[in-house]
């Protein structure tokens, strides 16, 4: 296994994994677009996580209608890669099938455009995420268009989950992408992403990200920092926890709401 910079990860895994378990956390696993993936490694590569951390008390697992319990797996630039690779591994009658296998899982697709979701449904995934945490920057990052995808998710049971983010800016590393920027508005941008996220009654709701600092879109602790001639960004005037506890306010409603849709 390696990180997006192709550098060994394997090896922090079960560290990962047993500090997630220490406060009561569960893992699951963002495969990056990582060289040559395609429906054969992808079974090899799926294999290998679950057989060497799947009965971790921390690796998640999600429960469907069926009962089952399965891992989930959100698949990154999943778009890259054609339906007709996507469907050997996860259709039944693919030639790589993991359906009704002991690896059979949850594949969570990327959607950009809106013509992704026709291509995630001929893949056989099982449903979509928006990951970015720019609204605007693609179709399914817009909040305005969540209720449509959702919609369509439905109606061909699929899973919608849209993400979150609390702001974005990456003009330190991307210069030239600062009409991408999404100022935090002293935590608006982030409540108003979560109400979005919310009137779609997702059974799911992802957040992007916990510690992307070169991104902007952290929501770990921050105190005023400079290194050389990078500054961090800080959230003053308001506490260095302010995201956290937002995020706790929201999952906390999340869970109140989601029991009232259940009913």
């Amino acid at each position: 296994m390696a990180d997006e910079n192709g550098e060994p990860a394997d090896v922090l895994v079960p560290t990962i994994l047993d500090i997630a378990d220490k406060y009561k956390l569960k893992i699951t696993f963002h495969i990056e677009p990582y060289k040559d993936r395609d429906d054969r490694n992808m079974y090899t590569n799926i294999k290998y996580i679950i057989d060497k951390y799947g009965s971790h008390p921390a690796f998640y697992r999600h429960k469907v209608s069926t009962g089952r319990t399965l891992p989930m797996f959100y698949v990154y630039d999943s778009y890259i890669t054609i339906p007709e690779i996507w469907a050997n591994l996860l259709t039944i009658s693919g030639s790589q099938s993991i359906r009704n296998t002991p690896y059979d899982s949850l594949f969570i697709a990327l959607l950009v455009e809106e013509k992704h979701k026709h291509e995630v449904y001929r893949s056989g995934f099982d449903g979509i995420y928006t990951y970015f945490a720019t609204n605007g920057f693609s179709y399914g990052s817009s909040h305005h268009n969540w209720p449509s995808l959702k919609a369509f998710c439905d109606t061909k049971n699929l899973m919608f989950i849209p993400s979150v983010g609390p702001g974005y800016i990456d003009t330190s590393i991307r210069p030239w992408n600062n009409h991408n920027t999404r100022n935090r508005v002293n935590g608006k941008y982030y409540e108003t992403a979560f109400s979005a996220a919310l009137l779609v009654r997702p059974e799911i709701i992802s957040i992007t990200s916990f510690n992307e600092w070169h991104e902007g879109t952290q929501i770990e602790k921050a105190i005023p920092k400079k290194n050389g001639k990078t500054a961090y960004l800080d959230y003053q005037p308001h506490k260095p926890n302010i995201y956290l506890e937002l995020t706790r306010k929201w999952s906390e409603e999340y869970s109140k709401e989601k029991e009232q849709w259940l009913t």
